[in-house]
């Protein structure tokens, strides 16, 4: 007899990977070229199909468990032939998933006019997905040899099977504390730390203004050095008096901002209130129109939203708006939601209630803005659709998470009939939404009376889509017809999508304007829209999209 059992395995993969996981590895890879939202370079698609390769090798190997226990018997080694043909019919499949993907990629980039194209970066993505899944292979793999040590450790004080129990708790338990606990909150704090000497630091040509009309300038109770990075460039910027006045032909007064940085006090109720006392301080309440923005993590307001604003009102407003968090928009996104929440429902009462004691005749319109996260948190301060139409006179919102609680009620209460990624609730009467402003904004030629909210949205934009569902659930979106600057052949595979518009995030501002997360070409449209200026005509809107743009 042979020394060796004709079923044993014959190649060194079989000595190191399952056959099941190894078929379950190459199906998630080649669903990894797939579309998705955004064009993909080549690292980028190497780090994806590295992770789907793990999950798919991990289900595989979970398949093969459940499918042994049906069949009441025990692992078996794949025989050589097994793997002769997984070889060649992986290298088939891959090399035309492969092939396709280049394909989707490059109608991709045209759709959004992204010329940006490594081969070098192309061709590495497939040696990037096999070193990743190796890792997390090992990762595993270790995770595995921890919780059967902790077991057999076990087994001298309980029976096995409360052992094998107790064992995969505890690894399991340890594993998450270590992700959560070390790994994640250690980055986290990592990224707060840098960011923070970041924000100390001005942008260059940016000014201590010289105007009492601003926070930071003379007389203001917000010390210039207080404001943080964007702040200061929040303060310091926007139109002049002059140039409003060469916009509307009539002489125009120059608008008031107020701002309130991290350090400009130690908790967010009292920044608020010190934003609101500069706000009152500089005379914002006695403006024509006051707008309430929600920042973005670091504090950074678009300045194409509130110039637009600005230009629009003739230069008789103010605005406010406070800093909640050092980290970068799509870092906030992740980890600093709630103080998203707390800063725009803080900031929004603060001004409501010094508002609300005014007399009705002598205060100004009170309207509300934010973009992303911001949007988000300047969705805390209301209830639903009537808060919005009885305390505000209009609402602006752009790019809004999935996780808004107001935009995923309006979206999934939505007339029958209209899509998600261009929804419309109520027939319109109150909130619409829109990927281009300039547009009719549907439903057209229903009335839309009184206060208006608004939300800006585009199909493509990663950050309106995201969400955990996306690993089990297919959303509305990928089911129903597409938007503009998304591919027809995009479609929903488990665990895949999410992986793939998770990669889409960091990137979601790396596209021109008018895709993705980019929406400063649509604010001059999106405030005419919500304001309704008098006198204002197309020709002055397309001068006003040039001069916003040349500023931004």
């Amino acid at each position: 007899m042979s020394p060796r059992s004709p079923a044993a395995p014959d190649t060194p993969s079989a000595r190191y990977a399952t056959l099941p996981g190894a078929w379950g590895a190459l199906l998630l890879v080649c669903l990894s070229f797939t579309p998705s939202l955004l064009p993909r370079g080549g690292l980028l698609q190497g780090v994806i199909s590295g992770i789907l390769a793990a999950i798919g090798y991990g289900l595989g190997a979970v398949a093969a468990w459940i499918w042994r226990a049906f069949a009441d018997r025990g692992p078996r080694p794949a025989r050589r032939a097994s793997w002769r043909v997984f070889l060649v019919a992986g290298t088939a499949l891959l090399g035309t998933a492969f092939g396709l993907g280049q394909y989707w990629q490059h109608q991709i980039r045209r759709l959004l006019d992204v010329p940006e194209y490594s081969l070098l970066q192309t061709i590495a993505s497939l040696p990037i997905a096999f070193l990743l899944f190796c890792l997390l292979l090992l990762a595993a793999r270790g995770v595995r040899a921890a919780y059967r040590r902790v077991a057999a450790l076990l087994r001298r004080w309980i029976g096995a099977r409360a052992a094998q129990a107790a064992g995969g708790i505890l690894v399991a338990a340890a594993s998450v504390l270590l992700l959560s606990g070390v790994l994640v909150d250690g980055l986290v704090a990592a990224a707060n730390q840098a960011f923070s000497l970041r924000d100390t630091r001005t942008e260059e040509g940016v000014r201590r203004p010289t105007t009492a009309l601003r926070s930071g300038g003379p007389g203001s109770a917000v010390p210039w050095d207080s404001l943080g990075r964007n702040g200061r460039t929040f303060v310091s910027g926007g139109p002049s008096a002059d140039a409003i006045a060469r916009f509307t032909g009539r002489r125009a007064p120059t608008p008031v901002r107020a701002y309130a940085g991290l350090d400009t006090a130690d908790d967010t109720e009292s920044r608020a209130a010190r934003a609101v006392a500069d706000l009152e301080r500089a005379g914002g309440f006695r403006r024509g129109s006051l707008l309430v923005v929600t920042t973005t993590g670091s504090g950074w307001v678009d300045p194409a939203s509130v110039d637009s604003f600005e230009y629009l009102t003739g230069g008789d407003s103010a605005s406010v708006a406070l800093q909640y968090s050092y980290l970068p928009s799509w870092m906030s996104y992740l980890v600093d939601q709630s103080k998203a929440r707390e800063a725009g429902r803080e900031l929004f009462d603060a001004v409501y209630d010094v508002w609300s004691k005014l007399p009705a005749d002598d205060r100004p319109r009170l309207y509300v803005a934010g973009e992303s996260l911001g949007s988000f948190g300047g969705e805390t301060a209301f209830s639903g659709e009537y808060d919005l139409r009885n305390r505000t006179a209009g609402t602006l919102f752009a790019g809004p998470p999935n996780f808004n609680t107001l935009f995923r009620r309006f979206t999934d209460d939505r007339d029958a009939g209209s899509p998600e990624v261009q929804p419309v609730y109520k027939e319109g009467r109150t909130v619409r939404f829109t990927d281009d402003a300039a547009a009719d904004i549907p439903p057209p030629g229903a009335p839309w009376e009184g206060t208006r909210v608004l939300y800006l949205l585009h199909a493509s934009d990663p950050i309106v889509w995201w969400g955990p569902h996306l690993i089990l659930d297919q959303p509305d979106w990928i089911g129903e017809a597409p938007g503009d600057d998304v591919l027809p052949s995009m479609f929903w595979v488990p665990f895949v999508t999410f992986w793939q518009v998770t990669a889409d995030l960091p990137f979601a501002t790396g596209v021109p304007d008018g895709h993705g997360h980019r929406y400063r070409a649509a604010y001059v449209d999106g405030w005419n829209a919500v304001l309704r200026p008098t006198g204002i005509t197309e020709r002055d809107l397309a001068r006003l999209r040039d001069i916003v743009a040349g500023h931004t």
